[in-house]
């Protein structure tokens, strides 16, 4: 591995997008903000997380065992422009185009459509905005130190409810919310995370606003409609020619 990224000396910072989600309390009730330090279970609902743990495990190990320089940022839920629907390598499913709620979101309320809330939207996320996260990564390879993990969070929860009625409002959606039971897999519940250590160790805060960053990202999409759709189109066409839809 060392013959492929250099020398020891010349390694600076090797810093791995990791996930809050694979080391949070998988609670519905009143979350507790998720620390760096956080037991991890070895019991997941989803390969998503499991995968996201053994990157961290195989960056810990090269860490202990040659030194690398490994320092691992715990994503929050990301969102942001240029997350295209549809885009990207297709999986075969429907949910290559709708697993990520917010896209999502936007798209079907700019359409006049209803947001469909599994869950009736009783769970919760910390959402962090795509220029925070850039701020965030570069803070961990100027600041971060080796071995340790840092949340790139806001350390604010809100619920995907909540989240649906700020993105009908900006989009002026006039429809109501669709109610949807919980997925039978799903466990993943409340969770938001700790801001302490990134901001004394690394001096990371989050800056933008949850209005402010899906004012921007509803803007990016409605300039980019067209290659959205196309995406989308792409995707549903590839799916029709397999027999799946």
């Amino acid at each position: 591995m060392f013959q492929l990224l250099g020398s020891r000396d010349s390694l600076k910072k090797v810093v791995y997008a990791a996930a809050g989600c694979a080391v949070a309390e998988k609670t519905y009730g009143d979350p507790i903000e998720t620390p760096e330090d956080a037991p991890v279970s070895l019991f997941h609902d989803s390969p998503y997380s499991i995968s996201k743990l053994v990157g961290e495990m195989y960056g810990n190990y090269f860490f202990t065992r040659y030194g690398m320089p490994f320092v691992k940022a715990r994503f929050q839920n990301v969102y942001g422009p240029r997350e295209i629907l549809g885009a990207g390598r297709w999986r075969g499913t429907p949910a290559s185009v709708w697993r990520n709620v917010t896209p999502t979101f936007i798209w079907k309320s700019m359409h006049g459509e209803a947001l469909p809330l599994d869950n009736a939207g009783q769970t919760g996320r910390d959402f962090v905005y795509v220029d925070d996260i850039c701020r965030g990564l570069i803070a961990c390879a100027l600041a971060g130190k080796p071995g340790e993990a840092y949340n790139l969070a806001t350390g604010r929860e809100i619920l995907i409810r909540d989240w649906a009625a700020r993105i009908n409002e900006i989009t002026r959606n006039p429809t109501p919310v669709e109610l949807k039971p919980a997925r039978p897999w799903d466990n993943s519940g409340r969770r938001y995370g700790s801001t302490r250590k990134s901001a004394d160790e690394i001096g990371f805060t989050a800056e933008v606003a949850a209005d402010e960053g899906l004012r921007r990202t509803v803007q990016w999409t409605e300039q980019h409609h067209d290659l959205i759709a196309q995406t989308i189109s792409q995707h549903d066409a590839e799916m029709r020619a397999l027999g799946t839809r």
